[in-house]
């Protein structure tokens, strides 16, 4: 078997069907086309989405508007009202929210809404907490301690606002910008002092020529 002796099974390409020839040919006259009509003219094809006239399923259907957020953080809620039984020196996190039945699972993270009474003297573990849910904690002296999602690791106090705080990280071009203009600068001060000492030096040397010359 050569290359040149290759070749494809029989009956697997079959010669196109001429149409328009004759009665014999069995796609005479007509040519397939069938008797008059719109698509048996020339250039007379409908589009895919036509559907007589009436309004399109493409165009009656609801459009979707607006955006899918994939920042949106989906929390799992209770309310202060379901924590109000709590005795004071209780340990509340999402896992004994789970264990009393208050809470189905923890596969979201937890928040604290602030409908209801706050329980006084207890520690709430959660992912996040309202405004009103925080408020009414310290109003009875029980305590909020956010954690982190999903190790449940305590959250460290936010540091102290400094002058970056607000703008937007600097991105990397920028940052080596900065620190170039930084190094220019600081070489220029450098410089700068540099000609200022060396100045009071010139003028002492200068000094006794004159004296010499008077």
């Amino acid at each position: 078997m050569k290359l040149h002796e290759l070749q494809p099974r029989p009956g697997a390409h079959q010669p196109p069907r001429r149409v328009g020839r004759g009665h014999g040919s069995g796609r005479g006259k007509t040519a397939g086309r069938g008797t008059k009509g719109q698509k048996s003219r020339t250039g007379g094809g409908i589009p895919a989405w036509f559907e007589g006239g009436q309004t399109p399923l493409h165009v009656r259907t609801p459009k979707l508007h607006g955006f899918k957020n994939r920042f949106r953080v989906e929390y799992a809620p209770v309310n202060l009202a379901k924590l109000s039984g709590a005795t004071k020196g209780t340990l509340i996190t999402p896992d004994v929210l789970v264990h009393d039945g208050l809470l189905r699972d923890t596969k979201l993270p937890l928040k604290v809404l602030g409908n209801g009474d706050a329980p006084a003297g207890v520690t709430v573990h959660a992912h996040a907490f309202s405004r009103s849910a925080l408020d009414k904690l310290q109003a009875a002296g029980s305590t909020a301690q956010r954690i982190r999602w999903p190790d449940g690791m305590p959250v460290e106090d936010a540091p102290e606002a400094s002058e970056t705080d607000g703008a937007p990280p600097a991105k990397p071009k920028r940052q080596r910008a900065q620190a170039s203009a930084a190094a220019e600068s600081e070489e220029a001060s450098v410089t700068e002092e540099a000609s200022v000492a060396e100045a009071p030096a010139e003028d002492s040397e200068a000094e006794p020529e004159g004296e010499s010359e008077s």
